[in-house]
């Protein structure tokens, strides 16, 4: 039985970017990680819980795939949009407070953009020897 494939997605929520360069970044993202080789119901997509920029294309992606989504975030997310993920575990009162639960639930990273938080667990996800995707992308001004 093939073992399930958790993929953490990080970058930018709040800043304003292009949403289809983002997109087909995460697809590469995707694809790279083997998501794309494995059956749908062995996918899982990891992200903030927000149904803001980055994590929200990602969830959209899972679902448009049929895979699962996973959302790992501090008690501040409360104050936005929320994905209806299949997973919601809340870590903490601010923000970076749920970074180890996420980085420990996950088997790779996407980092698409992003900022410190983001850049923060790129690093430690690297420390950890989890396989790291990373993807610049501007923001708009």
């Amino acid at each position: 039985m093939a073992e399930t494939l958790k993929i953490g997605v990080v970058g930018y929520s709040g800043k304003p970017f292009d949403k289809v360069i983002a997109k087909a970044l995460l697809l590469i993202g995707f694809k790279v990680s083997g998501a794309e080789d494995k059956d749908a119901d062995k996918v899982i997509v990891v992200s903030g819980l927000t149904d803001l920029g980055i994590p929200s294309i990602a969830y959209n992606i899972a679902k448009e795939r049929g895979w699962k989504t996973s959302g790992i975030a501090c008690k501040k997310a409360a104050e936005y949009d929320k994905f209806p993920c299949d997973e919601e575990k809340i870590i903490g009162e601010d923000w970076g407070d749920e970074s180890e639960t996420f980085l420990n639930s996950i088997d790779v990273l996407i980092r698409v953009g992003g900022g410190e938080q983001s850049m923060k667990e790129v690093k430690r996800a690297k420390e950890m020897k989890l396989q790291v995707f990373e993807y610049d992308l501007p923001i708009m001004k």
